[in-house]
Formats: C-alpha cells, sequence, structure tokens
C-alpha cells in the first residue's frame, strides 16, 4: 500500500472533460486505487467539473497541478445524464432570446452544456467579430436557475461540435480524434500536389483541410532527394529533362526528346551535372602546383603557382612600405615641431624670470643706499 501510494505522488491523472476534449493534469495521490475509466469530480477556472480519467503519466514542473475533490459517484452520474438531456431545450431558449435582438442577428449559437449538476450552464456561439453578449447573459439569466456563460469558438471548433462525414467519406478527423488544430498553409498543399481548388482544400469550416499536415513532412523529405523541374539527367533512356516529381512512387517524370514521356525511378538517375563538375575539375590544373600534374617535382617556390602568387605580393609589400615610411617623418617632424616650441616657451619663462630677478636686485641696492645715507 505504501509503494502504490508513493508511486502515485511522482505522477498525475490525464482527465478530459469531453468526449474528444484536452487532457488536463490533477494530482491523484489522496486517491491511489484510481483507475483508468473512473469518473472524477476536480475544481477548474470555470467551476466543479465531471471527468474522466484517461491515463496517468509524469507532471510537468513548470505548470502547477491541483488535487481531485473526489471520485464521481452513481448520483453525479445520474445528474449529469439529466442535465445533458436538457441541454437541447437550453439551446432553442437562447436562440429565441438573441432572435429579439438585432445586434445578435449573425451569431450562430451552437451548443448548450451543462456542468455534471446543472448550476453552470455554457452556451457556445461563433461569429466574425467580436460580440458583446451582456444584455443577452442579463436576459437568459431569469429564465434558468444556473450560473450563465458566454463561449465565443471559432469555425474549426463549430464542425468539431456538429460532426459529419469528410470528403473522404470518413467521419472528420476533428470530430474522432483530433483534440489541438495545428496551423496549416497553402504551401502545404503545395508540397503535396494537390488541386488548389478551394473546393478540394476547404473543409466544412472553410479552412483548409486538417488532413494537409498529416503527410506533408514526408513529402518534403521526398521531394528532396529527386532532381528539381527542368533539369537535366541521365536515364537508361539517355539524357531527359525532368518535367515533374513523383514523391510517392519516388521517380520522375522525363522528357527524352520528342516529346516522348517516361517515368524514371530515383535508383535509375545519373547526376549529369554533378559528373560534369568532377570531370572539369580533373581536367582543370593543379591549384597547388600550377600548370600541369601534380607531380611537377619542382621544390616550393619554383613552381609557377609560387611564382605567380610572389609577383602578385611583391607590390602589395612596396607599396606598404612606401606608405608606412612617410607616415614615419611626419611623425618624426611633429615631435621636432614640438620640442622647438616647448624650448622656445621655456626661453621665454627664463627670460621674464631674469628681469624679475633684476629688477629685485636693484631695488634691493637703492634700499641699501638710502640706509647708508
Amino acid at each position: 500500500m505504501n509503494a502504490a501510494v508513493a508511486e502515485s505522488a511522482d505522477r498525475v491523472a490525464g482527465v478530459r472533460f469531453q468526449k474528444i476534449g484536452k487532457l488536463y493534469h490533477f494530482d491523484y495521490s489522496a486517491y491511489p486505487d484510481l483507475k483508468q475509466g473512473d469518473f472524477v469530480i476536480v475544481d477548474t477556472l470555470r467551476g466543479r467539473q465531471m471527468g474522466q480519467v484517461m491515463g496517468f503519466t509524469l507532471p510537468d514542473a513548470e505548470r502547477p497541478v491541483r488535487k481531485i475533490l473526489r471520485q464521481a459517484t452513481a448520483r453525479d452520474l445520474v445528474l449529469r445524464q439529466h442535465w445533458e438531456a436538457q441541454e437541447v431545450d437550453a439551446l432553442e431558449v437562447c436562440r429565441a432570446t438573441a432572435s429579439q435582438m438585432r445586434r445578435l442577428a449573425e451569431v450562430k449559437f451552437v451548443a448548450a452544456q451543462y456542468n455534471y449538476d446543472g448550476s453552470v450552464i455554457t452556451f457556445l456561439f461563433s461569429a466574425e467579430q467580436r460580440i458583446d453578449t451582456a444584455v443577452l447573459k442579463k436576459r437568459l439569466q431569469r429564465k434558468f436557475n444556473a450560473r450563465i456563460e458566454m463561449r465565443q469558438i471559432g469555425p474549426r471548433d463549430v464542425a468539431k461540435l456538429l460532426g459529419g462525414f469528410g470528403a473522404c467519406g470518413e467521419t472528420r478527423c476533428c470530430s474522432t480524434f483530433l483534440t489541438d488544430f495545428s496551423p496549416i498553409s497553402i504551401k502545404m498543399a503545395k508540397a503535396q500536389g494537390v488541386s488548389l481548388n478551394p473546393s478540394e482544400i476547404t473543409g466544412m469550416c472553410g479552412r483548409l483541410r486538417c488532413c494537409l499536415v498529416y503527410e506533408y513532412e514526408q513529402y518534403v523529405e521526398a521531394r528532396r532527394q529527386l532532381p528539381r523541374r527542368n533539369k537535366r539527367v541521365g536515364t537508361p533512356y539517355g539524357e531527359a529533362k525532368v518535367l515533374d516529381q513523383l514523391p510517392l512512387r519516388d521517380a520522375v517524370m522525363v522528357d527524352v526528346g520528342e516529346g516522348v514521356r517516361k517515368v524514371v525511378e530515383r535508383e535509375d538517375i545519373i547526376p549529369l551535372e554533378e559528373f560534369r563538375k568532377l570531370a572539369e575539375k580533373a581536367q582543370s590544373p593543379c591549384d597547388k602546383h600550377g600548370d600541369g600534374s601534380c607531380e611537377c617535382g619542382l621544390p616550393v617556390g619554383q613552381r609557377q603557382a609560387d611564382i605567380v602568387a610572389a609577383r602578385q605580393t611583391k607590390p602589395e609589400s612596396e607599396a606598404d612600405d612606401k606608405g608606412e615610411r612617410p607616415r614615419e617623418d611626419n611623425k618624426r617632424r611633429r615631435s621636432k615641431r614640438s620640442r622647438g616650441r616647448r624650448s622656445e616657451q621655456n626661453k621665454g619663462q627664463r627670460r621674464r624670470r631674469g628681469r624679475r630677478g633684476g629688477r629685485r636686485r636693484n631695488d634691493a641696492s637703492s634700499d641699501q643706499t638710502s640706509s647708508d645715507d
């Protein structure tokens, strides 16, 4: 028993509140006997909710984890079933009340959701712009004995709630297993060679289909290993031009000539450009030894490349020496000038001091003669 409690303290329970919704983690250390599939009562930002335990995992240190209040009883399950049956009537009342308000004429109310004990009811709606529902909320508060909440959702969430079948003939992904919506761009459709016709790449929600992101990375990786369009390659049929890439077949469509098209596998493609570059490099002179082959036998300094390099570097070094000498001469001249100025200043100061000394001596001699008299 102690081991089970210690193990539950290191893990958290993943709880889901909707049939196809996100998982939220809660601490279940107070209930070590909790199993997958059990219903529990937890405290959330929207009040007390009933959720189902979907599994157990390690906690995230960056996010705080709340504790499970208690396990759901049979009475809680019956109450939840009762209030879920009242959601359709509540939605009709909400639509009728909103139809009397002109501001909400373009708002589409999708669903109404009660919590397990009927104390909170949430109305889900969609609109292109931000909608102020304060007036509607006050009117609905008079008709329902519960706390009213209004939530605006996006078009993909609307399609998820309504359900239905997709273009593939299967139930829509958002209504079966998708809990988060990934960002999708038109670039993904281009990489997979899908027609850019809006009717073929958009779903019921009016957005790009979620399935475009499933195989996008595989297509990108496959296209990297195939030659690009308009490139000349070698094939078993001779030199040809690439017309299109076939990533699913790991092959390319090429034009052999005279309008004849063939499909060539990646293993049978010969990269002509790479071979031509290697051949040119093999025929070109050696970069280190200059003209001729590498086995020239000349010592360092007598090779053709060394002689050319010495000619190119010699004028530059002479120019540097010529450029440095005038700078040194200028520095010497400046230093001489500064020394001359300093010597002249010192001479002037000495002359002033001599004149002052002579005056003091004359004044002293005149004072002595006056005293003798």
